[in-house]
């Protein structure tokens, strides 16, 4: 399956560039790296490689087009790891944990670093991040991670009053809330594809349109195509929702669900008026969390995840086409911003999100060839943390001992998932009582006790801890 449909994100990113030029792999290759994937991942890997050992000779293959997958399509929310720190502390440990949450956080700035210094405009505003809660049963819901956070200095969020809230993110739907000014927004495929020029320009042959079909380890590893071959000592793979298709031992170790968006017509004097023509990202109190932020030009966009999960971890065809949720969404907006009752919603759109038991992603080795190596599951947080696991993946293709490769993080999957068709079924079970007990809660009245264990085993979906309940 290819993305043929493509979010607004994408289109104006190929609109930018001068021309569209696709070098397809039509031939025998040689590498000393060879990437699979041409996302956020993949990219960061191979300029990592390259900005540690100049002399690597490295080759990208991407299925489609670099940054057409969920590097291209996503929310455009630049969200640290900090609210997720007491999971993840209790997952790899608190060294571990520490290490991450301050390496995504940096990331911020070394973006934004890395943007201007190669003039790669990727419309990046650092404006904070809101997370709210639109009912009292969510009132003061990380107060205990605030005070873990505070025990290991890593805290920059602050718990704003109603008015500052409401103020702040534009919607009197927002009740209570914290805010950190760690964090931001930026447009995804413009990052993507700047990103792609940048390696071309040191040196990384990249083929679009090359689909691998399989590979083999036998002498050399060999990447295989339809139409050529990539012979190399590495292998990388970096393809997200795809790996567990071409890593079967990995096939219990996510879940591939949906996350669905919506984004406007330009609307710029609306969001003057609430006070929202900034980057400032803006995420919910639900576990399936609604997110929203405008743009540059004066539209905003809203997203929910948690929608479409995949049977057998299947890239299904609804993941590349129009949200199953657009009316969902176009309601959700209203309730945030009763102004924009005549709004135009231009395009609605989806994609994959691979989620892992524990919320984290991982990085691993194939258990037959330590050669082959992969990285994914970054549970829909994947803007900043892709640039560490770019960071954590060229510290194992170089064969780096560091605090990076002896991390817990680099261990493969910590928990996994049931087998099929129990993991299918869970999940809609669980899926269906997140949304009763989310309704309950919005409508301010109990939910049943069934519901709220059953929402239990789904916390490590969510984008912040939430201890109280």
């Amino acid at each position: 399956m290819g993305y043929d449909y493509q979010s607004p994100w994408f289109r104006e990113a190929l609109k930018v560039e001068d021309k569209l030029e696709i070098n397809q792999l039509n031939s025998k290759e040689t590498a000393d790296i060879c990437i699979v994937g041409g996302g956020y991942t993949g990219l960061w890997t191979a300029l990592k490689i390259k900005e540690k050992n100049a002399s690597t000779k490295i080759t990208i293959i991407e299925k489609d087009l670099c940054g057409s997958g969920a590097s291209g399509r996503n929310g455009g929310c630049m969200i640290p790891l900090s609210s997720k720190f007491t999971a993840m502390k209790k997952i790899v440990g608190t060294k571990d944990a520490i290490k991450m949450v301050k390496a995504s956080e940096e990331a911020l700035n070394e973006i934004n670093k890395f943007c201007d210094v190669n003039d790669l405009d990727a419309k990046i505003r650092i404006n904070g991040i809101v997370y709210s809660a639109t009912n009292n049963k969510h009132r003061g819901g990380f107060d205990d991670l605030l005070r873990d956070l505070n025990d290991n200095n890593l805290n920059s969020w602050e718990r704003l009053s109603k008015e500052k809230i409401q103020k702040l993110t534009g919607s009197n739907r927002n009740i209570d809330g914290y805010f950190s000014p760690i964090g931001g927004s930026l447009q995804p495929a413009l990052l993507a594809r700047g990103l792609k020029r940048i390696a071309e320009k040191k040196g990384i042959k990249i083929f679009e349109h090359s689909a691998m079909s399989s590979y083999d380890y036998n002498t050399m590893i060999t990447v295989h195509t339809a139409h050529g071959s990539v012979k190399c000592k590495k292998l990388v793979l970096a393809i997200n929702a795809w790996t567990p298709s071409f890593l079967s031992f990995l096939s219990r170790s996510v879940i591939l669900v949906s996350s669905d968006m919506i984004i406007s017509e330009p609307i710029n004097n609306e969001l003057e008026k609430l006070n929202l023509n900034n980057g400032l990202v803006v995420l919910d109190s639900n576990l399936f969390t609604h997110y929203y932020r405008s743009t540059p030009d004066g539209r905003i966009m809203l997203g929910k995840g948690g929608n479409t999960f995949s049977f057998n971890n299947k890239v299904i065809p609804s993941f590349d086409g129009p949200s199953t949720i657009e009316k969902f969404l176009k309601k959700s907006l209203l309730k945030f911003f009763p102004s924009l009752q005549n709004t135009k919603i231009i395009q609605s759109w989806n994609g994959p999100s691979e989620r892992t038991k524990t919320g984290f992603p991982f990085f691993g080795y194939h258990p037959k060839n330590n050669n082959i190596i992969y990285g994914f599951g970054y549970s829909g947080n994947g803007i900043l943390p892709t640039y560490v696991g770019g960071e954590i993946l060229s510290s194992m293709a170089l064969d780096e001992k560091n605090e990076w490769t002896n991390s817990n993080f680099c261990k493969g999957p910590i928990k996994l998932f049931p087998p099929e068709p129990f993991r299918w079924i869970g999940a809609m079970i669980i899926r269906n009582a997140v949304r009763r007990k989310e309704n309950a809660e919005q409508e301010e009245r109990g939910s049943s006790w069934i519901d709220k264990k059953l929402a239990k085993l789904a916390t490590s979906v969510g984008r912040v801890d939430r201890i109280k309940d």
